[in-house]
């Protein structure tokens, strides 16, 4: 297994930069919203949680939209704050063109997913999100094979690998559903586009050059096959048709 190092001048690009720092700054949007929710509704009163996920309730596929955005407390939402800001930002750079594709369908996907397998009771909270974007950075850099991508999977991992665990139904008050559910979209997400938002490879003069060395051993052409000139004077020596002088017709036998 050999890994491509990408092109300095794609990743370096003030293009680059840009996308970089709006990927950021939607990530940060993102993260705010939800602290902007969570504030209101303690201050307010609202009791936002109602409008959460209850599998296999027709009212409550309003939570697949909704369940994302809601979050129990501080804490809750203080858990998934960074690993949201993270994920987000990776896949937003990375791989821009699938992730306008993939992000709606983690974040509705998940939600589908669990309200038909999910327990009766009531689900909320971004780490079904979390769990798909987490699972599409990690599982599209290993496919995608390049220094870049592979740098950002093994990080996601090294922070997050623990978060594994969160896919079993372990903890009796975790939406283990919520998790599985996402991590399955993310990795079929990122099989599904592993052709999507190539990073150019840089490529060296010598992987272009066709020209054959001059110590590379050819291979001789065939005695027959070859060519020759005689000269005039090589039938002397190579023996002449033609009789030598003082010898009859029948001396040539």
């Amino acid at each position: 297994m050999q890994l491509g190092k990408p092109d300095p001048r794609f990743i370096s690009s003030p293009r680059a930069q840009r996308n970089f720092a709006l990927a950021i700054k939607i990530a940060l949007f993102t993260v705010g919203l939800l602290w902007v929710i969570l504030i209101v509704d303690s201050v307010l009163g609202l009791g936002l949680l109602r409008f959460g996920l209850r599998p296999r309730q027709f009212e409550g596929l309003v939570g697949v939209f909704t369940a994302p955005l809601l979050h129990s407390g501080p804490e809750h939402l203080l858990s998934n704050s960074l690993p949201l800001l993270i994920s987000l930002t990776a896949i937003l750079y990375l791989y821009p063109a699938s992730s306008i594709r993939v992000i709606p369908v983690i974040w509705l996907g998940s939600g589908l997913l669990a309200w038909v397998v999910g327990r009766p009771s009531l689900h909320f909270g971004a780490s079904g999100f979390v769990y798909g974007l987490l699972a599409y950075v990690f599982i599209s850099g290993i496919l995608r094979l390049d220094m870049r991508s592979v740098a950002v999977s093994v990080m996601v991992w090294f922070l997050y690998g623990s978060m594994v665990w969160g896919v079993l139904p372990i903890r009796p008050n975790m939406s283990w559903e919520l998790h599985l559910a996402g991590a399955i979209l993310g990795v079929a997400m990122a099989i599904a586009f592993r052709r999507w938002d190539i990073t150019p490879l840089k490529r060296y003069a010598w992987e272009d050059d066709d020209s054959v060395p001059e110590w590379f051993p050819l291979k001789e052409t065939p005695p027959e096959q070859s060519s020759h000139e005689v000269s005039p004077a090589e039938p002397e020596l190579l023996g002449s048709d033609e009789p030598e002088s003082g010898m009859s017709d029948k001396d040539r036998s």
